[in-house]
């Protein structure tokens, strides 16, 4: 018995042995395969100029991407828009709590009135100093009045006149109050300084807005029916650059929708390239020369603050750009 279980141990251990060495080659082999290169989602872009000055734009709103906020602090009680409306220029974006100067108000409106009637008071007593003064100086014999009379009048008649005008000054006061007054609850509300389109809208009812903090703007603001492309050209391309040149921009994601771009301008200050990760601190070692082009928005599937990949004529523009 002991004989027979020993010849199948011999015969086992080999046979355990070559199973695993064969999946262990296995293992390998199918391990080295070289997998199929997956297709990437979007075609790259490419120039369609022989000769190309290319470059990352970033489109903004014709009139800049305007960060607004509040002149004065307060807490937020209305907000008369939301992003994607159009407005025109004056119209209400946002207003700030003014029950505390609607208040003011009403004390130095009243103020006013009491001035005002101050100023009447003050005429009609003027009017009767004139009157008595007139009444002694008019005398055909001065004996009738004695000369310390005339003096007390002529002197009720000079307090009297300079009651008035004091009088008028302190109701020109009382009327720069108010509209001081009122020019301070007018900058709670917070208006569109031009027409264009609300970008962003960062506040909501009932929050404390801080007119020392800057960090983020209450509401972005911006003409966008005209559009532009903010383009970081290479320091070591600017010299290539043709002025006026013709460009095109592809969307990044669908290379196939080309835009073209007309020149407004370049910045001629070469600047550290800002890196796109929103703060606007941080820098890259590249230094680049930012140029402007503009294109129609009309139907384009396009935002503000998309990228774009911007290919310029080099050989525009009268071979200005040529290498």
């Amino acid at each position: 018995m002991s004989h027979s279980i020993g010849r199948t141990g011999r015969i086992l251990v080999p046979l355990l042995s070559l199973t695993g060495m064969a999946m262990m080659i296995y293992a390998v082999v199918a391990g080295d395969e070289t997998l199929p290169v997956a297709p990437p989602a979007a075609q790259p872009a490419a120039s369609p100029y022989a000769s190309t000055v290319a470059g990352a734009g970033l489109i903004e709103a014709s009139s800049r991407n305007i960060a607004l906020a509040s002149p004065l602090p307060g807490i937020v009680q209305q907000i008369a828009v939301q992003p994607g409306q159009r407005v025109a220029a004056g119209e209400l974006l946002f207003q700030l709590d003014e029950r505390q100067i609607v208040a003011e108000i009403a004390v130095r409106k009243a103020a006013l009135q009491v001035a005002e009637s101050r100023l009447v008071e003050a005429q009609a007593a003027a009017i009767e100093s004139r009157f008595l003064l007139q009444q002694v100086k008019g005398l055909s014999d001065n004996r009738a009045v004695s000369r310390e009379e005339v003096q007390k009048r002529e002197s009720a008649d000079a307090v009297a006149r300079a009651r008035v005008n004091s009088s008028e000054a302190a109701l020109r006061q009382a009327h720069a109050e108010v509209q001081a007054a009122e020019t301070e609850r007018e900058r709670l509300h917070i208006r569109a300084p031009l027409a264009g389109e609300v970008l962003q809208v960062n506040i909501r009812p009932g929050e404390l807005l801080s007119a020392s903090n800057s960090a983020v703007a209450a509401v972005v603001l911006g003409e966008t029916s005209l559009l532009h492309v903010r383009v970081d050209i290479d320091e070591s391309d600017a010299w290539r650059l043709p002025h006026g040149g013709k460009a095109t921009a592809r969307l990044r994601g669908n290379a196939a929708l080309q835009i073209p771009l007309q020149w407004v301008r370049v910045e001629p200050l070469v600047i550290p390239k800002q890196s796109l990760t929103g703060n606007s601190t941080e820098r890259v070692d590249t230094r680049v020369l930012q140029v402007i082009f503009s294109f129609e928005r009309g139907k384009l599937p396009v935002y503000v603050g998309q990228q774009l990949d911007v290919f310029i004529d080099a050989a525009s523009a009268g071979g200005a750009g040529q290498s």
